[in-house]
Formats: structure tokens, C-alpha cells, sequence
């Protein structure tokens, strides 16, 4: 499986982390940066090329920062992407069964490398429920997209 990943200077480390340990779990990882600290980096030059791709290809992405609020921000600006802020596994869990959520935020600040790889795990593993009243509130997110 191919996995999408971003971030900015914040949670730097944090993606060097995750990049390791999802391809020493056999993922493809695509790297979208940033690919080096610079303090006066900007999160959207990372993330929406990330969500992008997601979008385009159907994969799953990962989105990291400070917080993970404006990562998820702008990861949802992109058509076809619904981005979920989680910083615990019940939140990731969720997010795939119940919005079909294609897009992972983590605040790098708030998990530590540990918790953030077991989060992304259970989003990575999680499938979409296919429950009807979900396919439903997803599709009238999808109209309002279209619109």
C-alpha cells in the first residue's frame, strides 16, 4: 500500500519517525516533505501536495505539525480529501470506520513517536464500515463539495 506523508518544520522528526517504521512495515511512503528544519517553513506547501496525491490516487496520507489543526485545514481545502485530526487510536479507528476518512492529522506537540505510529497503524488498518447511514452523511459532504 502506497501511504502519502507531510509536514512542516514542527513535526519534523516526527515524519523522519513514521517514514522508518512504515517502510520497515512494507509501505511505499511518499515523502512530501518538508525534507529538511527551516523554522520559517509553511505547512500548506507541504500538506495540500500530500492530499493531492491522496485525492488523485486513492491512496491514504498522513498530514503531521505542531498541532495537526491547520494541517487538516488545508488537507481539506483539496476536492476528495476528508482529512480527520486524531491524536489517539480510538480517533483513528473512527475516522476510517465511520468518514471513510482518507487523510490522517497528528499533532507532533500533543503524541509521541510511539503513540503517533500506533495511530497511524489503526488508520492504515481500519477499514471503511460501508455502514448506510455513513455512505449517506459522506455523500451529502460530497454534493456540497461539487457544488
Amino acid at each position: 500500500m502506497r501511504v502519502h506523508i507531510a509536514t512542516d518544520h514542527a513535526a519534523y522528526d516526527l515524519k523522519e519517525f513514521l517514514v522508518g517504521a512504515l517502510t520497515e512495515a512494507g509501505y511505499e511512503v511518499v515523502d512530501h516533505g518538508a525534507h529538511g528544519r527551516d523554522a520559517e517553513d509553511d505547512y500548506p506547501d507541504f500538506c495540500i501536495p500530500c492530499a493531492e496525491a491522496v485525492a488523485a490516487e486513492g491512496a491514504l496520507g498522513v498530514v503531521l505539525g505542531g498541532s495537526g489543526n491547520g494541517e487538516q485545514i488545508a488537507a481539506n481545502k483539496v476536492p476528495g480529501v476528508r482529512a480527520a485530526l486524531a491524536n489517539d487510536v480510538e480517533l483513528a479507528k473512527l475516522a476510517r470506520e465511520h468518514n471513510d476518512a482518507n487523510v490522517i492529522s497528528i499533532g507532533g506537540r500533543f503524541t509521541t513517536n510511539e503513540e503517533a505510529w500506533e495511530i497511524v497503524q489503526m488508520f492504515l488498518i481500519t477499514p471503511f464500515s460501508e455502514g448506510e447511514r455513513h455512505i449517506r452523511r459522506i455523500q451529502k459532504i460530497s454534493d456540497y463539495e461539487a457544488r
